[in-house]
């Protein structure tokens, strides 16, 4: 008899075990009111994606959910119960969509969805192109006493990239004139071209120039180069996501890239802290391209891809 309960107590648990691991007492919690979706996305060979967006859609087409996938690849999303459409989007992929149905109480895992290469975003086509600057711009952001974003841009730069017939053997170079620095506030303007900061006079331009160029999959590019500012040099990586060729004028080419910078590097150092301790300017800047480049009298072949 004894044993005939340890037996029922085990069959038991391990019932209780199978339950919870799909119910309220999984990793991550499900809500009250609804289920939830997970799911991870890779490329063809197996590696995650990260930055994928993921739009759920319900059977009225409204987007019910939007999220990101993680540095693993992977997206969860709480939903009410329902049917819905998953919509997985990445640079330099083609979409994948799947139909789910989701209920009350309980976690729907899709487990690994393959994003192939979307075979019609070819690479820009072989020459010198030119950045447009009436179409393009170089913007960034800095905290401000750790409370708020102060953005501004760069408004005269001129560039050039020659892209060669291997992608990764490309070179692309950036002037800035220092002196354009705008913040949509005179005084500030003026305090960042003075030698706190940029020191204009002495220092006119900020220079990039490119020394590699590195598929990180899909539509993504990593370009390693170095900046000269305030007269120092240092290394920098710009995150890049190539969007595409289309023929007006001539044939143009877009990409957005971003990185960070530390002012320290380049001996910008100019600081001033509250009495608590509160920097006003943030150390760290963020910097946002988006460029648009153009190839006169060029072609695109449309029939490759």
């Amino acid at each position: 008899m004894e044993g005939f309960q340890r037996m029922l107590w085990s069959k038991r648990r391990r019932r209780q075990r199978r339950q919870d691991s799909s119910g309220r007492h999984a990793v991550v919690p499900i809500p009250l009111t609804g289920g939830m979706v997970s799911g991870e996305v890779r490329d063809e060979a197996g590696k995650p994606l990260a930055g994928a967006e993921i739009s759920i859609f319900d059977r009225s087409s409204k987007r019910a959910a939007h999220t990101e996938t993680d540095a693993y690849g992977m997206f969860v999303a709480a939903l009410v119960p329902g049917n819905y459409r998953v919509h997985v989007e990445a640079g330099g992929y083609e979409s994948v969509i799947q139909r789910v149905e989701v209920d009350w109480g309980t976690h729907l895992a899709l487990g690994r969805l393959t994003m192939a290469p979307d075979e019609t975003l070819t690479t820009p086509v072989p020459g010198v192109w030119t950045i447009d600057p009436s179409h393009s711009a170089i913007r960034f952001v800095a905290r401000h006493l750790a409370l708020s974003r102060v953005y501004g841009q760069f408004l005269e730069f001129s560039g050039q990239i020659r892209i060669a017939e291997r992608f990764e053997d490309s070179h692309a170079e950036v002037l800035i004139e220092a002196a354009s620095i705008y913040t949509n506030a005179p005084k500030r303007d003026e305090h960042l071209r003075s030698p706190d900061f940029l020191d204009v006079e002495r220092y006119p331009k900020l220079h990039f120039t490119s020394h590699r160029f590195t598929r990180a999959g899909g539509n993504k590019w990593l370009i390693d180069g170095e900046l000269t500012l305030h007269g120092m040099t240092a290394d920098v990586q710009l995150d890049t996501t190539y969007l595409g060729m289309q023929e007006w004028y001539g044939v143009r080419a877009g990409c957005v890239a971003t990185t960070e910078l530390h002012r320290e590097h380049f001996t910008v150092n100019w600081q001033y802290m509250l009495a608590n301790g509160v920097p006003v300017v943030g150390s760290t800047i963020e910097i946002q391209l988006d460029v648009q480049a153009t190839l006169p009298g060029g072609k695109i072949d449309w029939s490759q891809g």
